[in-house]
């Protein structure tokens, strides 16, 4: 009988960016990518203030978010674009 290999095809791991907000303390922002607010509402955003760059991190859940659900996390950035934590 002759083996076959099949190769294994990696999905493409969510990333998201989280910023810090520079007017609300502990307060933090997760958008899919570097720089782009496009899809979060603009009264969000002068609430937030100037987005403070914290981290870049992969949703694979290799690494636990500390004060959020993975899951809620991965289907706010998915349906609106955006997850905001508050504290």
């Amino acid at each position: 009988m002759r083996q076959v290999t099949i190769p294994l095809i990696q999905s493409k791991s969510m990333f998201c960016v989280i910023y810090r907000s520079s007017k609300r303390d502990q307060t933090y922002l997760y958008v899919e990518k570097k720089d782009d607010f496009s899809r979060v509402p603009e009264a969000l955003m002068k609430g937030f203030g100037q987005p403070q760059l914290a981290m870049m991190l992969p949703l694979d859940g290799r690494k636990k978010l500390v004060n959020a659900e993975l899951e809620k996390v991965k289907q706010a950035l998915s349906e609106q674009g955006y997850y905001l934590q508050l504290p």
